[in-house]
């Protein structure tokens, strides 16, 4: 059942790479920075589950915080509008 999670995630990862590196303009890829810190923080969720190491979820609420941090600091970047 993991498996196929851990399947379903590759999808939505693409999607928002593409629009990551293609979007229109600096918030359309900071909004795909945000979705795609999000599906990596379910992803590292599913691989701690899948495999039964708790590093994982450590990894993944690292990761949170630092996405968190990254967006809000790319936020007031382009509010600023340096």
């Amino acid at each position: 059942m993991v498996t196929l999670f851990l399947v379903l995630l590759v999808p939505p990862i693409l999607m928002i790479l593409w629009r990551f590196f293609r979007g229109p303009d600096a918030a359309n890829r900071i909004l795909a920075l945000d979705a795609l810190t999000i599906l990596a923080i379910a992803l590292f969720a599913l691989l701690a589950v899948f495999f039964g190491r708790s590093i994982y979820l450590d990894v993944a609420f690292v990761f949170a915080m630092v996405g968190f941090a990254g967006v809000i600091l790319f936020g007031r970047f382009l509010e600023k509008g340096v």
